[in-house]
C-alpha cells in the first residue's frame, strides 16, 4: 500500500511546487511592473527638476561639471504690484492664483526651445541656449515666448478680485554664462555670470506690459530678422551704468498688415483695370507687385500710403510700394 502511496504524495508535492511557482510568478510580475512604474514616476518628477541632459548624466553615475556657454538669453519677469496685493489676500489665494498662473505660464513656454530655471515669489526664469546649444536661435525663441506669455497675461483675471488682471513686467538679455548642478539634496540646475545680473536689471527697469530688451539681445533679434524693436533710449542701470536699451513690440507676420481699400482703383487687387497674378510683401524692406507684365509706376512714401489703406503699421522699417501707371 506503501509503494502505492509514494507516488501520489510525490506528484502532489510536485503539483504544490508547481502552483507556489506560478504564484510566485505571477506575484515577482506585478512587484516588477510596479517597480517600472515607479522608476518612470521619479524619472519624470527628476525631469521637472532638471533638464533632461543633466538628468541622464545623474542617472548613469556621472559627476555633472559646471559649463561655460558662449551666448545664451534669459528672461525674466515679475508681477507689477504683487507687495500690495499679497497684503491685501489670503496666503491661500496668493498660492492659488501663482499656480494657477506658473500653469499657465507652464503650457505656454513648453511650446518653445527653451528651459524654466526656477521661481522665487512671483518671479519668473527662463533660459534659451543651454544646456543644448541652438546657435542664435536662443533670442528669438525667448522673444517669441516673451510675446505669448505677454498676450496671455493680459486676458488672466485675479479669480479672488473680480474683474482685475495681472501686470507683468519682462526683460530679456543675451551674453555668456556657466550653469551648474548646485547641491545633494534638492539639486538645482543653476545660472551664474553678469548676464544673469543685466537680465535682471532689464526686468526691473522696464515698465509694465512691457518686453524691456538690451542692446546685446536686440543685435541678434536683427540678425534673426521678424521683430519689431523701438528704441527707449539710455537708461541708467544699477552696477553697471549707463546702457543703451529697447523694446521688444511684436513680430512680423508672414501676411503683410496692410490692408487694401477696395474702393482705390490704383491699389485694390481687385481693380477691373488691373490684374495681378501674385503678391510678395517684403516686410523688412519692399512691398513688391508682380504681374505678367512689366509694370511702370511711381513710387509712393509711408503718408501717401496712408491715404489709400484701411490701416498701416508704422512699426515696419522703410515701407514702398509701385503704383503702375498703365496695364494692358
Amino acid at each position: 500500500m506503501q509503494t502505492g502511496l509514494k507516488p501520489n504524495i510525490f506528484d502532489n508535492m510536485i503539483t504544490m511546487l508547481e502552483k507556489y511557482a506560478y504564484n510566485l510568478e505571477g506575484l515577482v510580475q506585478e512587484r516588477t511592473n510596479q517597480l517600472v512604474e515607479e522608476k518612470k514616476k521619479t524619472e519624470k518628477l527628476l525631469l521637472r527638476m532638471l533638464p533632461k541632459s543633466v538628468a541622464e548624466q545623474l542617472k548613469r553615475g556621472a559627476a555633472v561639471e559646471a559649463e561655460c556657454f558662449e551666448c545664451v538669453t534669459i528672461y525674466f519677469s515679475d508681477i507689477v504690484g504683487f507687495t500690495t496685493l499679497s497684503a491685501t489676500s489670503t496666503p491661500l489665494q496668493i498660492i492659488s492664483l501663482l499656480n494657477e498662473l506658473y500653469t499657465l505660464f507652464d503650457e505656454i513656454i513648453g511650446n518653445y526651445d527653451v528651459y524654466k530655471v526656477e521661481t522665487i515669489g512671483d518671479a519668473y526664469m527662463v533660459v534659451s541656449g543651454l544646456p543644448i546649444r541652438n546657435n542664435d536661435k536662443h533670442a528669438g525663441e525667448v522673444a517669441s515666448m516673451a510675446l505669448h506669455l505677454l498676450s496671455a497675461i493680459q486676458n488672466f483675471e485675479i479669480k479672488h478680485r473680480s474683474g482685475e488682471r495681472l501686470k507683468l513686467r519682462i526683460g530679456i538679455h543675451s551674453g555668456p554664462c556657466v550653469a551648474g548642478v548646485v547641491g545633494l539634496k534638492m539639486p538645482r540646475y543653476c545660472l551664474f555670470g553678469d548676464t544673469v545680473n543685466t537680465a535682471s536689471r532689464m526686468e526691473s527697469t522696464g515698465i509694465p506690459l512691457r518686453i524691456h530688451v538690451s542692446e546685446a539681445c536686440k543685435t541678434i533679434l536683427d540678425k534673426l530678422g521678424g521683430y519689431i524693436i523701438q528704441e527707449r533710449g539710455v537708461i541708467s542701470i544699477k552696477g553697471k551704468g549707463e546702457m543703451k536699451s529697447f523694446w521688444l513690440t511684436g513680430k512680423q507676420e508672414i501676411n503683410s498688415p496692410i490692408s487694401y481699400n477696395n474702393e482705390s482703383p490704383k491699389l485694390s487687387p481687385k481693380s477691373n483695370d488691373i490684374s495681378f497674378e501674385s503678391m510678395e510683401v517684403n516686410l523688412n524692406a519692399i512691398n513688391r507687385f508682380k504681374t505678367g507684365h512689366q509694370l511702370e509706376g511711381t513710387i509712393l512714401t509711408n503718408d501717401e500710403i496712408n491715404s489709400h489703406m484701411n490701416t498701416y503699421s508704422p512699426d515696419l522699417d522703410e515701407t514702398w510700394i509701385l503704383v503702375p501707371k498703365d496695364v494692358n
